[in-house]
């Protein structure tokens, strides 16, 4: 029976790290493809390996100099951190609220906010598109920070790291006269570190990501995010493939500082929040 486990233990490592590999494949290209020269970067048959007598570190500084991307990375950082900072604030307290606190309706309100993750963007995206106009927010960061300032997702994935802490510590606070807001700050954000975590990864890499919201939103080329920056050098530049795999490295930098910096809660807070596939 041991001898059962251990072989079927060694072919699942070894189809993970086949299916790591493979999913490895396209980013590894990328990188190799943006140190070439264009004329290499389809030559058939293809190199695996770059020339180390030719590579093109030039590259990343034409991409530079072609567009304005530092404008770019300054907007994208901009949203996805304030974005995700207000992301952060109302999906733990809304999650302390809907976990920790006792009212009238809190399942059934609950229930119903969280349903929303089931309908698509596409189906609401006009009259949001309109409400955002009339409010005089569009064209302005302002705008796509409150649209996406809010999620029923973090709510959820908060709520369900909470429910894990036990009760028992909040109604001996309270006992002891400690308000809701020093129970939050004192005893649920410090046990509940590994899914807020999980909620940064989440958030920023969306709104870093995101393409359509901004595509939508924003016309001044001053507000424009990295994502539309890519898209319009892809535009005027479409035949220069090793510049355009450059600036999509450089745009997954910041993605890749994020996750390095909190992968270590991402584990644990997947598992806690109780998202299971």
């Amino acid at each position: 029976m041991k001898t059962k486990q251990k072989f079927l233990k060694i072919v699942i490592t070894l189809l993970l790290i086949i299916f790591s590999i493979c999913m490895l494949v396209p980013f590894y290209w990328m990188i190799i493809s943006s140190l070439k020269l264009n004329k290499d970067v389809f030559s058939v048959p293809m190199r695996w390996l770059p020339d180390m007598d030719n590579i093109q570190w030039k590259n990343y500084v034409t991409i530079w100099q072609k567009i304005p991307l530092l404008t770019y990375f300054k907007n994208s950082f901009k949203l996805a951190t304030i974005t995700t900072v207000i992301q952060l604030a109302v999906s733990c307290l809304a999650a302390y609220g809907f976990s920790k606190v006792r009212f009238w309706g809190r399942d059934i309100l609950f229930l119903i906010y969280v349903t929303t993750i089931a309908i698509p963007w596409q189906v609401y995206m006009v009259p949001q598109f309109i409400l955002v106009t009339r409010m005089g927010l569009n064209d302005t960061h302002l705008g796509l920070i409150l649209m996406q300032a809010f999620s029923a997702f973090g709510v959820f994935l908060m709520r369900q790291a909470y429910m894990g802490i036990p009760n028992e510590l909040c109604e001996a606070a309270r006992i002891d006269g400690m308000s809701e807001y020093g129970i939050f700050a004192k005893i649920i954000m410090p046990l509940g570190k590994p899914s807020m975590a999980t909620l940064v990864i989440f958030t920023f890499t969306n709104v870093w990501n995101d393409f359509m919201g901004p595509l939508i939103y924003l016309q001044t080329k001053e507000l424009k995010t990295i994502q539309l920056g890519i898209r319009n050098f892809v535009t005027q530049y479409g035949a220069e493939y090793n510049l355009i795999m450059a600036a999509s490295v450089v745009s997954l930098i910041p993605v890749v500082i994020v996750f390095v910096c909190f992968q270590r809660f991402f584990i644990e807070g997947v598992a806690s929040s109780g998202i299971k596939g």
